[in-house]
Protein backbone atom coordinates (compact mmCIF):
# COMPACT_ATOMS: atom_id res chain seq x y z
CA UNK A 1 0.00 0.00 0.00
CA UNK A 2 1.15 3.38 -0.67
CA UNK A 3 1.64 5.99 1.85
CA UNK A 4 -0.84 8.15 0.52
CA UNK A 5 -3.37 5.10 0.97
CA UNK A 6 -1.88 4.46 4.20
CA UNK A 7 -2.37 7.79 4.69
CA UNK A 8 -6.30 7.59 3.36
CA UNK A 9 -7.35 4.97 5.24
CA UNK A 10 -5.99 6.06 8.55
CA UNK A 11 -7.93 9.05 8.09
CA UNK A 12 -10.96 6.98 7.28
CA UNK A 13 -11.02 4.92 10.44
CA UNK A 14 -10.31 7.89 12.67
CA UNK A 15 -13.61 9.74 10.81
CA UNK A 16 -15.60 6.36 11.94
CA UNK A 17 -14.44 5.91 15.32
CA UNK A 18 -14.90 10.16 15.91
CA UNK A 19 -18.39 8.95 14.20
CA UNK A 20 -19.28 5.84 16.57
CA UNK A 21 -18.30 7.93 19.48
CA UNK A 22 -20.57 10.79 18.51
CA UNK A 23 -23.77 8.41 17.80
CA UNK A 24 -22.92 6.84 20.82
CA UNK A 25 -22.92 10.10 23.12
CA UNK A 26 -26.47 10.80 22.10
CA UNK A 27 -29.20 10.27 24.78
CA UNK A 28 -31.11 7.04 24.23
CA UNK A 29 -33.58 5.07 25.92
CA UNK A 30 -33.00 1.77 27.41
CA UNK A 31 -34.73 -1.26 26.26
CA UNK A 32 -35.33 -3.43 29.36
CA UNK A 33 -33.65 -7.06 29.06
CA UNK A 34 -34.57 -9.44 32.20
CA UNK A 35 -30.80 -9.85 33.17
CA UNK A 36 -29.57 -11.14 36.72
CA UNK A 37 -26.79 -13.52 38.62
CA UNK A 38 -24.06 -12.90 40.32
CA UNK A 39 -20.25 -13.04 39.59
CA UNK A 40 -18.51 -14.62 42.90
CA UNK A 41 -15.33 -16.08 42.08
CA UNK A 42 -16.32 -19.87 43.24
CA UNK A 43 -18.58 -20.63 41.84
CA UNK A 44 -31.93 -16.79 22.76
CA UNK A 45 -31.60 -14.36 19.68
CA UNK A 46 -33.29 -10.52 19.90
CA UNK A 47 -32.12 -7.15 19.87
CA UNK A 48 -31.19 -6.09 23.25
CA UNK A 49 -30.71 -2.20 22.99
CA UNK A 50 -31.99 1.15 22.42
CA UNK A 51 -35.54 1.93 21.36
CA UNK A 52 -35.89 3.10 17.71
CA UNK A 53 -32.35 1.76 16.69
CA UNK A 54 -31.08 4.89 16.01
CA UNK A 55 -28.25 4.19 18.02
CA UNK A 56 -25.39 1.59 18.14
CA UNK A 57 -27.17 -1.88 20.42
CA UNK A 58 -26.58 -4.92 21.50
CA UNK A 59 -27.73 -7.83 18.96
CA UNK A 60 -28.00 -11.16 20.86
CA UNK A 61 -26.85 -14.08 19.14
CA UNK A 62 -27.91 -17.56 19.50
CA UNK A 63 -25.83 -19.98 21.02
CA UNK A 64 -27.56 -22.74 21.38
CA UNK A 65 -26.43 -23.35 24.69
CA UNK A 66 -26.97 -22.05 28.34
CA UNK A 67 -23.96 -21.85 29.78
CA UNK A 68 -22.16 -18.91 31.38
CA UNK A 69 -19.18 -17.34 29.23
CA UNK A 70 -16.96 -14.91 31.27
CA UNK A 71 -14.19 -15.69 28.86
CA UNK A 72 -14.79 -14.03 25.46
CA UNK A 73 -11.60 -13.45 23.02
CA UNK A 74 -12.93 -10.83 19.93
CA UNK A 75 -10.96 -11.39 16.28
CA UNK A 76 -12.79 -9.31 14.42
CA UNK A 77 -16.99 -8.79 13.18
CA UNK A 78 -16.50 -12.00 12.06
CA UNK A 79 -15.04 -13.82 14.33
CA UNK A 80 -15.13 -14.59 18.12
CA UNK A 81 -14.30 -17.05 21.42
CA UNK A 82 -15.92 -17.72 24.21
CA UNK A 83 -15.53 -19.79 27.42
CA UNK A 84 -17.59 -20.40 30.07
CA UNK A 85 -18.92 -23.49 32.42
CA UNK A 86 -19.12 -26.64 31.58
CA UNK A 87 -15.67 -26.75 29.91
CA UNK A 88 -17.28 -25.12 27.21
CA UNK A 89 -15.46 -23.28 24.34
CA UNK A 90 -17.43 -21.90 20.92
CA UNK A 91 -16.21 -20.35 18.29
CA UNK A 92 -18.14 -18.21 15.30
CA UNK A 93 -16.06 -17.31 11.99
CA UNK A 94 -19.64 -15.73 10.40
CA UNK A 95 -20.52 -12.30 12.90
CA UNK A 96 -22.36 -14.89 15.27
CA UNK A 97 -25.47 -16.40 12.47
CA UNK A 98 -23.52 -20.15 13.68
CA UNK A 99 -21.23 -21.67 16.54
CA UNK A 100 -19.15 -24.23 16.64
CA UNK A 101 -18.53 -26.03 19.78
CA UNK A 102 -15.29 -26.81 20.41
CA UNK A 103 -14.98 -27.79 23.61
CA UNK A 104 -11.98 -29.86 24.67
CA UNK A 105 -12.35 -33.31 24.88
CA UNK A 106 -12.53 -34.13 29.08
CA UNK A 107 -13.05 -30.73 29.62
CA UNK A 108 -16.62 -30.82 30.74
CA UNK A 109 -16.04 -30.44 35.25
CA UNK A 110 -13.69 -27.49 34.58
CA UNK A 111 -14.46 -23.63 34.56
CA UNK A 112 -13.69 -22.14 31.67
CA UNK A 113 -13.40 -18.17 32.93
CA UNK A 114 -10.43 -16.40 30.24
CA UNK A 115 -9.54 -17.10 26.74
CA UNK A 116 -6.91 -15.37 24.62
CA UNK A 117 -7.06 -15.64 20.74
CA UNK A 118 -4.70 -14.59 18.30
CA UNK A 119 -6.92 -15.17 15.61
CA UNK A 120 -9.63 -17.76 14.40
CA UNK A 121 -7.29 -20.60 14.33
CA UNK A 122 -5.05 -19.88 17.52
CA UNK A 123 -6.62 -19.59 21.45
CA UNK A 124 -5.46 -20.48 24.32
CA UNK A 125 -8.31 -20.79 27.59
CA UNK A 126 -7.43 -20.85 31.18
CA UNK A 127 -9.61 -23.11 33.70
CA UNK A 128 -10.08 -21.56 37.37
CA UNK A 129 -10.23 -23.88 40.66
CA UNK A 130 -8.09 -25.02 43.51
CA UNK A 131 -4.81 -27.29 42.70
CA UNK A 132 -5.51 -29.11 39.49
CA UNK A 133 -8.63 -27.14 38.62
CA UNK A 134 -6.14 -24.55 37.08
CA UNK A 135 -5.31 -25.62 34.03
CA UNK A 136 -4.43 -23.86 30.26
CA UNK A 137 -5.05 -25.31 26.98
CA UNK A 138 -3.87 -24.60 22.83
CA UNK A 139 -5.27 -24.92 20.12
CA UNK A 140 -3.96 -24.00 16.44
CA UNK A 141 -6.65 -25.70 14.54
CA UNK A 142 -9.58 -23.93 15.46
CA UNK A 143 -10.15 -25.95 18.50
CA UNK A 144 -10.16 -29.19 15.98
CA UNK A 145 -7.57 -30.38 18.94
CA UNK A 146 -6.45 -29.12 22.22
CA UNK A 147 -3.17 -29.57 24.13
CA UNK A 148 -2.90 -29.19 27.66
CA UNK A 149 -0.19 -27.15 28.29
CA UNK A 150 -0.34 -26.04 32.02
CA UNK A 151 -2.03 -28.06 35.08
CA UNK A 152 -1.36 -26.18 38.31
CA UNK A 153 0.05 -28.85 41.09
CA UNK A 154 0.19 -25.92 43.79
CA UNK A 155 -3.24 -26.61 46.24
CA UNK A 156 -2.46 -23.21 47.33
CA UNK A 157 -2.45 -21.38 43.82
CA UNK A 158 -5.45 -20.16 42.17
CA UNK A 159 -5.45 -19.24 38.88
CA UNK A 160 -7.92 -16.12 37.89
CA UNK A 161 -6.81 -14.12 34.38
CA UNK A 162 -4.28 -14.42 31.41
CA UNK A 163 -3.25 -12.12 29.07
CA UNK A 164 -0.68 -11.63 26.36
CA UNK A 165 1.46 -9.13 24.56
CA UNK A 166 1.81 -10.60 21.52
CA UNK A 167 1.34 -14.18 20.02
CA UNK A 168 4.33 -15.22 21.82
CA UNK A 169 4.51 -13.48 25.42
CA UNK A 170 1.61 -14.02 27.71
CA UNK A 171 1.04 -13.94 31.72
CA UNK A 172 -1.36 -15.59 34.06
CA UNK A 173 -2.21 -14.80 37.69
CA UNK A 174 -3.09 -16.49 40.46
CA UNK A 175 -4.12 -15.54 43.92
CA UNK A 176 -1.82 -15.06 46.54
CA UNK A 177 0.65 -17.69 47.66
CA UNK A 178 2.55 -17.41 50.70
CA UNK A 179 1.77 -13.99 51.07
CA UNK A 180 2.38 -12.26 47.02
CA UNK A 181 0.54 -13.04 43.81
CA UNK A 182 1.92 -15.85 41.48
CA UNK A 183 2.66 -15.10 38.11
CA UNK A 184 3.22 -17.63 35.27
CA UNK A 185 5.04 -17.01 32.13
CA UNK A 186 5.26 -18.11 28.03
CA UNK A 187 7.40 -16.84 25.73
CA UNK A 188 6.07 -19.98 22.94
CA UNK A 189 2.47 -18.56 22.89
CA UNK A 190 1.42 -20.93 25.21
CA UNK A 191 2.90 -23.97 24.30
CA UNK A 192 5.25 -23.87 28.25
CA UNK A 193 4.96 -21.96 31.28
CA UNK A 194 7.14 -21.38 33.99
CA UNK A 195 6.14 -19.50 37.24
CA UNK A 196 8.00 -16.57 37.65
CA UNK A 197 9.94 -15.58 40.86
CA UNK A 198 7.81 -13.28 43.27
CA UNK A 199 10.86 -11.20 44.70
CA UNK A 200 9.54 -8.22 42.83
CA UNK A 201 6.23 -8.54 43.51
CA UNK A 202 4.53 -6.63 46.87
CA UNK A 203 3.21 -8.45 49.68
CA UNK A 204 -0.75 -8.84 49.26
CA UNK A 205 -2.83 -7.45 52.39
CA UNK A 206 -4.27 -9.94 54.30
CA UNK A 207 -8.08 -11.79 52.18
CA UNK A 208 -6.46 -9.74 49.02
CA UNK A 209 -7.28 -11.67 45.74
CA UNK A 210 -8.31 -11.23 41.78
CA UNK A 211 -12.18 -11.96 40.42
CA UNK A 212 -12.19 -14.59 37.68
CA UNK A 213 -15.32 -12.50 36.60
CA UNK A 214 -14.44 -11.40 33.36
CA UNK A 215 -10.87 -12.10 32.08
CA UNK A 216 -10.07 -9.06 32.74
CA UNK A 217 -8.53 -8.99 36.09
CA UNK A 218 -5.01 -8.70 34.28
CA UNK A 219 -4.23 -7.03 31.22
CA UNK A 220 -1.89 -5.47 28.91
CA UNK A 221 -1.19 -2.82 26.58
CA UNK A 222 1.96 -2.86 24.31
CA UNK A 223 5.06 -5.05 24.24
CA UNK A 224 5.90 -4.93 28.30
CA UNK A 225 3.22 -3.47 30.36
CA UNK A 226 0.70 -5.25 32.63
CA UNK A 227 -2.20 -4.56 35.23
CA UNK A 228 -3.47 -6.81 38.03
CA UNK A 229 -6.51 -6.07 39.73
CA UNK A 230 -7.33 -7.08 43.02
CA UNK A 231 -10.46 -6.69 46.07
CA UNK A 232 -10.94 -8.36 49.18
CA UNK A 233 -8.07 -7.11 51.07
CA UNK A 234 -8.84 -3.53 53.03
CA UNK A 235 -8.12 -1.44 50.03
CA UNK A 236 -9.02 -2.58 46.27
CA UNK A 237 -5.67 -2.24 44.40
CA UNK A 238 -4.09 -1.94 40.56
CA UNK A 239 -0.52 -3.82 40.10
CA UNK A 240 1.40 -2.93 37.28
CA UNK A 241 4.52 -3.84 35.93
CA UNK A 242 6.79 -2.54 32.86
CA UNK A 243 8.97 -5.95 32.65
CA UNK A 244 6.66 -8.39 31.25
CA UNK A 245 5.69 -9.32 35.38
CA UNK A 246 9.21 -9.57 37.12
CA UNK A 247 8.89 -6.33 39.12
CA UNK A 248 5.59 -4.88 39.70
CA UNK A 249 4.32 -1.43 41.73
CA UNK A 250 0.71 -1.10 43.49
CA UNK A 251 -1.54 1.42 43.95
CA UNK A 252 -4.82 2.05 45.89
CA UNK A 253 -7.96 2.64 43.74
CA UNK A 254 -11.12 4.30 44.82
CA UNK A 255 -13.16 1.47 44.41
CA UNK A 256 -14.24 0.09 47.69
CA UNK A 257 -13.07 -3.45 49.22
CA UNK A 258 -12.68 -4.47 52.81
CA UNK A 259 -14.86 -7.61 52.28
CA UNK A 260 -14.29 -10.78 50.02
CA UNK A 261 -16.97 -10.05 47.43
CA UNK A 262 -15.74 -6.09 46.67
CA UNK A 263 -12.85 -4.54 45.07
CA UNK A 264 -11.41 -3.91 41.21
CA UNK A 265 -13.00 -6.84 38.72
CA UNK A 266 -11.53 -5.07 35.28
CA UNK A 267 -9.20 -3.11 33.68
CA UNK A 268 -9.06 -2.06 30.68
CA UNK A 269 -5.78 0.42 29.32
CA UNK A 270 -6.23 1.99 25.94
CA UNK A 271 -2.55 3.06 25.85
CA UNK A 272 0.54 2.62 28.61
CA UNK A 273 -0.69 5.70 30.26
CA UNK A 274 -4.79 6.02 30.21
CA UNK A 275 -7.02 3.35 31.98
CA UNK A 276 -10.06 2.52 33.55
CA UNK A 277 -10.82 0.32 36.50
CA UNK A 278 -14.74 -1.24 37.03
CA UNK A 279 -16.04 -3.31 39.90
CA UNK A 280 -17.96 -3.11 43.12
CA UNK A 281 -19.93 -5.56 44.94
CA UNK A 282 -21.38 -8.59 43.17
CA UNK A 283 -23.64 -9.31 45.53
CA UNK A 284 -27.12 -8.31 44.00
CA UNK A 285 -28.51 -7.47 47.36
CA UNK A 286 -25.66 -5.23 47.56
CA UNK A 287 -25.07 -1.44 46.07
CA UNK A 288 -21.87 -0.33 44.23
CA UNK A 289 -21.35 3.46 44.66
CA UNK A 290 -18.06 4.00 43.43
CA UNK A 291 -17.77 1.31 40.84
CA UNK A 292 -15.38 3.07 38.39
CA UNK A 293 -12.12 5.34 38.16
CA UNK A 294 -9.98 6.26 36.00
CA UNK A 295 -5.97 6.84 35.76
CA UNK A 296 -3.34 8.74 33.24
CA UNK A 297 -0.20 7.66 34.74
CA UNK A 298 0.08 3.92 33.81
CA UNK A 299 -1.70 3.51 37.04
CA UNK A 300 0.13 4.96 39.29
CA UNK A 301 -2.85 6.99 40.95
CA UNK A 302 -6.74 6.66 40.68
CA UNK A 303 -9.41 9.34 40.80
CA UNK A 304 -12.93 8.49 40.97
CA UNK A 305 -15.33 8.75 38.34
CA UNK A 306 -17.23 11.67 39.03
CA UNK A 307 -20.58 9.81 37.80
CA UNK A 308 -19.54 5.81 37.99
CA UNK A 309 -21.65 2.90 36.66
CA UNK A 310 -24.70 3.16 38.71
CA UNK A 311 -23.85 -0.56 39.81
CA UNK A 312 -21.47 -3.50 39.57
CA UNK A 313 -19.51 -4.13 36.57
CA UNK A 314 -17.72 -6.69 35.76
CA UNK A 315 -16.01 -6.10 32.44
CA UNK A 316 -15.09 -3.12 30.40
CA UNK A 317 -13.21 -2.05 27.27
CA UNK A 318 -11.80 0.80 25.39
CA UNK A 319 -14.15 1.67 21.88
CA UNK A 320 -11.73 1.07 19.02
CA UNK A 321 -10.28 4.35 17.20
CA UNK A 322 -11.49 6.69 19.92
CA UNK A 323 -9.70 8.34 22.89
CA UNK A 324 -12.72 8.93 25.45
CA UNK A 325 -15.16 5.67 24.41
CA UNK A 326 -15.34 2.84 26.40
CA UNK A 327 -18.39 0.34 27.42
CA UNK A 328 -18.59 -1.01 31.16
CA UNK A 329 -20.42 -4.41 31.34
CA UNK A 330 -22.26 -6.26 34.18
CA UNK A 331 -25.42 -8.08 35.19
CA UNK A 332 -27.85 -4.96 35.16
CA UNK A 333 -26.72 -3.43 32.39
CA UNK A 334 -24.22 -1.63 30.03
CA UNK A 335 -22.75 1.95 30.39
CA UNK A 336 -21.33 4.34 28.07
CA UNK A 337 -18.44 6.87 28.92
CA UNK A 338 -17.55 9.84 26.24
CA UNK A 339 -15.23 11.42 28.47
CA UNK A 340 -12.71 8.42 29.12
CA UNK A 341 -14.43 6.98 32.01
CA UNK A 342 -15.01 9.95 34.11
CA UNK A 343 -18.84 9.69 33.74
CA UNK A 344 -21.06 7.28 32.97
CA UNK A 345 -24.57 6.48 31.45
CA UNK A 346 -27.11 3.50 31.25
CA UNK A 347 -27.43 2.39 27.46
CA UNK A 348 -28.65 -1.11 27.78
CA UNK A 349 -30.13 -3.30 30.73
CA UNK A 350 -29.01 -6.57 29.75
CA UNK A 351 -26.84 -9.15 31.51
CA UNK A 352 -23.45 -9.45 30.72
CA UNK A 353 -20.42 -10.23 32.39
CA UNK A 354 -17.47 -9.73 30.15
CA UNK A 355 -16.99 -7.24 26.59
CA UNK A 356 -14.20 -6.88 24.10
CA UNK A 357 -13.35 -5.14 21.07
CA UNK A 358 -11.50 -5.26 17.83
CA UNK A 359 -10.24 -2.52 15.13
CA UNK A 360 -12.46 -3.23 13.00
CA UNK A 361 -16.13 -1.93 15.46
CA UNK A 362 -16.13 -5.92 16.32
CA UNK A 363 -17.64 -5.24 19.78
CA UNK A 364 -18.90 -8.64 21.78
CA UNK A 365 -20.25 -9.77 25.50
CA UNK A 366 -20.97 -12.44 26.49
CA UNK A 367 -22.70 -13.64 30.27
CA UNK A 368 -25.13 -15.90 31.78
CA UNK A 369 -27.51 -18.42 30.01
CA UNK A 370 -25.45 -18.50 27.05
CA UNK A 371 -25.91 -14.84 26.25
CA UNK A 372 -23.28 -13.51 23.20
CA UNK A 373 -23.87 -10.25 21.39
CA UNK A 374 -22.51 -8.14 18.99
CA UNK A 375 -22.28 -4.23 18.98
CA UNK A 376 -24.33 -2.99 15.62
CA UNK A 377 -23.77 -0.03 13.88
Amino acid sequence: MTSMGKTRRMVSVGLCGAAVAAALAAPAQAAQLTGGGTAGKRDTAGRSGTAGGKEPAWNLKSTGTDVRFRGLAAVSRSSAWVAGSKGTVLRTANGGHSWLNVSPPGAGELEFRDIEAFDSRRAVVLAIGEGEASRVFRTEDGGASWTESFRNSDPKAFYDCITFFDSRHGLAMSDPVDGRFRILSTGDGGKSWKVLPDTGMPAAQPGEAGFAASGQCLVSSGPKDVWLATGGGATARVLHSADRGLHWKAAESTIPAGDPARGVFALAFRDRSHGIAVGGDYRPDQSSPSAGAVSGDGGRSWRQAKTPPPAYRSGVTWLPHSRSAALAVGPTGTDLTVDGGRSWRTVDTGSYDTVDCTGDFGCWASGEKGRVARLEF
